[in-house]
Formats: C-alpha cells, sequence, structure tokens
C-alpha cells in the first residue's frame, strides 16, 4: 500500500494478489443470520435493477434501428420505382443510422443527465441528425441524381426529426420513472462506519443525477467508535453478515470507506467479500495522496480505487445470454434423438422417473434445480450427493453407467440453460451438501465459493483439463476450483466456444466417469 513518500500509482492488482497469500480459515463457514431490520432491508432490493450502461446501451440501439428503418421507408416511399434498388437504399439508410448515433455519442447525448431531461439534448440530436441526413442524402443524390424532390427531403428531415425528439421526451419520462421506482440504479453498501463513512455518503449525496443507492452500512465495531446511524444510513450489521446480505439484496456495489493505509484491516475485509459477484471499490475521496488519473475510477466527482469488479458485467452478460441460447437450441435440434432414446432406455430399464432433480449451488449461492436423466435405482438415489459416486457404485443402473461415462445423463442440463439458471460453459455446479470425505469443499478451499460469481456451465474449463467427475481429494478440488477461477478472470466467447468444441473430445477421457 502506498504511504506519504510514494511517488508511484495505487497497485490494485498487487492488493488482489496479497488476498490469496492471507492465512487460511478467514473465510465464511456458513451463512451468518442476519438481525430481522437487515432481513427486511434486504427484502427491499430483491428483484432485479438495470445499470445505467446496459439501458444507455438499448438506448442507443433503439435510435440506431428506428433511424435505420425511417431511412429506409423514405426512401423507398419517395423514391421512383424506376431507381435503385431495395440493397442500395439498406446501405445507404445504414450509412445515416451509423454516422447519426456517432454523431450523437460524440455530443454526449448517450449521458443519464442528458437522457433524464430531454430538454437538454434537443439541438444535439438535431444536429447529429442533420449530419446523417447529409450523409444519406448526400450518396442518394449521387447514386440517383434528382430521385427525391426538395419536398421528399423536407419530409425525411422533419419527419425524422420529430420522431427523436418525441423518442426522447418518452425516454426521459420513463428514466425518471425507473430512477423513482428502484428499477435503474446501482445499489451499494458502506463497508466501514464512523466519520469516514459519514464523508463518504455527504460526497455521494452532493453528486447530480447521482445513480447510486446507498443500502446500508456494515461494520464490526462496537457503538462506541461506529454509531448505529451514520448520516442517515443505518449499521445493518457486521461484515460476516454483509456477504449474506449482499447476496439477498441483489447489491452491485461495495465501496470500503476505509483508510488506504489500513492495509490489514482492509485485506481480512477483502478475503471476505471477494468471493461477491459485485464490484468492490476503496473510496480515495478523503486521501491526501494523489495517484495518477488512471489509478482511479469515479461515482461521480467521487473518486474510487477498483479493488474487484464484477465479472460478466452488463453487455458481456447480453452476449454471454444470447450465445447460450443460439447454442442451446442448435444442441438440441442435433442431439435430441439421443435425448429420446436416453429417456427410453432409462424408462425402460428400470422403475421411477426419467428425469432427476437435484439442488445445487447457482449464481451468488442461489440453490437451484439441476436436471439430470435418472442413472440410479429410485430406491437408492442420493438427492443430497453427499457420498459421491464411486468406481463400480452398486447404486448406480447399467443404463446409468453409459449415461454417465458419456455425460449423456447432463444433456437435460440444455433446459437449465434455456431457463436461465445455468450458462452452456461456466464452472459445474456442485450439489449443496457436496463434500470430500468427511470435509465441505469450502472448508478445503477458502476460495470455493468465488466459483459462484457467474452461472454454472454444464461444461467448463475445469472438465476440459482432465477434472470430471468424482472429487476424492483435496488436491482434486483445489484444481478445480483453480481452474474455474481463471475461466472466471479470463472469460470471453471466444474461450466459450473453445471450450464447447473442446468437450466432445474430452469427453473420450472417461477415467474419472463413473
Amino acid at each position: 500500500m502506498p504511504d506519504a513518500g510514494m511517488k508511484g500509482q495505487f497497485d490494485a492488482d498487487a492488493l488482489r494478489r496479497k488476498v490469496s497469500d492471507l492465512p487460511a480459515g478467514d473465510t465464511e463457514d456458513a451463512p451468518s443470520v442476519l438481525n430481522p431490520f437487515a432481513l427486511q432491508i434486504a427484502s427491499q432490493f430483491r428483484d432485479e435493477n438495470t445499470s445505467p450502461s446496459l439501458l444507455i446501451g438499448q438506448i442507443r440501439l433503439l435510435e440506431f434501428l428506428s433511424l435505420l428503418a425511417l431511412g429506409l421507408l423514405a426512401m423507398v416511399t419517395l423514391t421512383a420505382p424506376d431507381n435503385a434498388g431495395l440493397p442500395t437504399h439498406f446501405a445507404i439508410a445504414l450509412l445515416g443510422a451509423l454516422v447519426s448515433v456517432i454523431a450523437m455519442q460524440a455530443a454526449d447525448t448517450y449521458q443519464i443527465p442528458l437522457l433524464r431531461i430531454a430538454a437538454r439534448a434537443r439541438r444535439r440530436v438535431v444536429v447529429a441528425w442533420l449530419i446523417g441526413f447529409a450523409a444519406s442524402a448526400g450518396t442518394l443524390h449521387f447514386v440517383e441524381t434528382g430521385s427525391i424532390s426538395i419536398t421528399g427531403h423536407f419530409i425525411w428531415f422533419f419527419g425524422t426529426a420529430v420522431f427523436l425528439l418525441i423518442e426522447r421526451q418518452l425516454v426521459a419520462f420513463g428514466i425518471r420513472h425507473w430512477a423513482r421506482n428502484g428499477i435503474m440504479e446501482r445499489r451499494a453498501v458502506i463497508v466501514g462506519g464512523g466519520e469516514p463513512a459519514k464523508q463518504l455518503v455527504r460526497a455521494l449525496e452532493q453528486q447530480p443525477d447521482n445513480d447510486i443507492r446507498i443500502c446500508g452500512i456494515f461494520d464490526d465495531r462496537g457503538s462506541g467508535r461506529s454509531p448505529p446511524v451514520v448520516a442517515g444510513y443505518p449499521k445493518l450489521g457486521t461484515f460476516a453478515e454483509l456477504v449474506e446480505f449482499a447476496r439477498l439484496a441483489r447489491v452491485d456495489m461495495l465501496i470500503i470507506a476505509l483508510p488506504a493505509s489500513a492495509e490489514a484491516r482492509i485485506l481480512q475485509l477483502l478475503r471476505k467479500l471477494w468471493v461477491l459477484p459485485v464490484d468492490i471499490r476503496l473510496a480515495a475521496h478523503a486521501n491526501h495522496l494523489r495517484f495518477r488519473p488512471r489509478s482511479y475510477s469515479h461515482v461521480g466527482a467521487v473518486p474510487m480505487f477498483d479493488i474487484f469488479d464484477k465479472p460478466l458485467r452488463d453487455w458481456d452478460s447480453v452476449a454471454k445470454r444470447v450465445f447460450d441460447i443460439v447454442f442451446s437450441l442448435l444442441a438440441l435440434v442435433m442431439i435430441w434423438p439421443v435425448m429420446i432414446g436416453a429417456a427410453i432406455a432409462v424408462k425402460a430399464t428400470s422403475k421411477g422417473p426419467v428425469f432427476f432433480v437435484q439442488k445445487r449451488h447457482g449464481f451468488n449461492n442461489e440453490v437451484i434445480d439441476v436436471l439430470k436423466f435418472r442413472s440410479m435405482y429410485t430406491e437408492m438415489s442420493d438427492p443430497t450427493a453427499k457420498k459421491a459416486v464411486t468406481k463400480n457404485d452398486p447404486r448406480v443402473t447399467p443404463v446409468g453407467r453409459f449415461l454417465r461415462k458419456s455425460s449423456i445423463d447432463e444433456l437435460p442440463q440444455l433446459f437449465n440453460v434455456l431457463r436461465g439458471s445455468l450458462s452452456l460453459v461456466g464452472p459445474r455446479p456442485h450439489s449443496i451438501h457436496a463434500q470430500t470425505g468427511e470435509r465441505r469443499y469450502v472448508d478445503v478451499v477458502e476460495s470455493y465459493f468465488a466459483r459462484h460469481r457467474v452461472k454454472p456451465g454444464v461444461t467448463g474449463w475445469a472438465q476440459i483439463n482432465g477434472l470430471r467427475g468424482e472429487l476424492d481429494s483435496d488436491e482434486k478440488i483445489r484444481m478445480r476450483t483453480a481452474y474455474d477461477l481463471e475461466y472466471i478472470e479470463n472469460w470471453s466467447l471466444l474461450f466459450d466456444l473453445k471450450i464447447l468444441f473442446l468437450t466432445p473430445i474430452r469427453l473420450l477421457n472417461v477415467d474419472n466417469a463413473y
């Protein structure tokens, strides 16, 4: 951590590395029980919210498609029927829409303050559309000289301008409504109390058009050093209880209100908190040290040190969801005969249902129901999976043994993917009671719950690297967790695609599949 004599920049990477170097035993052993007041507050934030950056992207896409459609409509209806065909008109309309959106982006019209109050951005929006219109009309005139009259150009320009102004007015109304109802906000918890927390809250409240919603304050110190109410916000519990609160309340950001010099305390905090799928920031507003600008991110004008970022945020999560849906549907189209054959074989060779439903840990440590083809005798099945399946396990049916070795028993999880509880690629979901020997996985690997910062997957990086099936030793669960965390830190769609296409090849290795 920096001191008064340092001239360099704050090294968040070094701080993250130190988290993994702390002595073992300082992680959660079981969910802490929240007090009734904290539970009540958490229940108010159970509903999903939409991040401002995701909303801005949706508005940008809406305007691009609208301009494209209006431009194409204008050229189709206002040009002579014997002029250039639809492909040419589409290309010209595409050019105009693209130039207009780029111009609006350059004019900062996609900032929340300008979207919230449409009157602030009217002139910029019209000028941006004028630039896009000039690009379209000029190209059209070059391709089809005199194809649209002066009146036609007038109708096209002013009709689209009126549409944009009305659309921006409706967007402004929607944003104000969503802000009032908590749909468009970033939910934050202040970690640490006392005077530093008070200063931070006041600084955040002074930001114009602030999208931060402070849910409460958590601090381990007693009321003598950390009062029960700070700047009007209640202290909801201890740091240990914060982990459970953040999961229940769908918190987006944890802001640590401690001085950067309190390295040991910050490290202990991060050891507990980094397993959560949230942004973790260290407030720097009261820090008298000044670092290079790139050391900071900002909430309004309030500087923050970025310690951990939420994985798969905003448009990354959208892209991954589209990837999951497209490839799951393709897979179902290709393998439905295999699935029907497996279902018939399971039903015909042993009593009981075709499918086996098991409760496992999902995203953010939530419990989900995972589908599989039943591979055990019904009377011997173990929904808790407390006892792992071993080689020649008498509980497994002959058909089930083949299904497990070939991983065909996992195919129904494609329906979990379509429902949204699983992803195609991600850390494999483990049973909520899974253990190695007599020890729970979390007792073996202290960073175990960090696997749940993303949705679990039907296949994963650990499985590609040979870690399938039974986890009968501490080393295996440590290695699987390490591969899972490597996947989360290095995620990309290309990485997902690589894992997806390697999966059938690696399934040929059945050494650990029982």
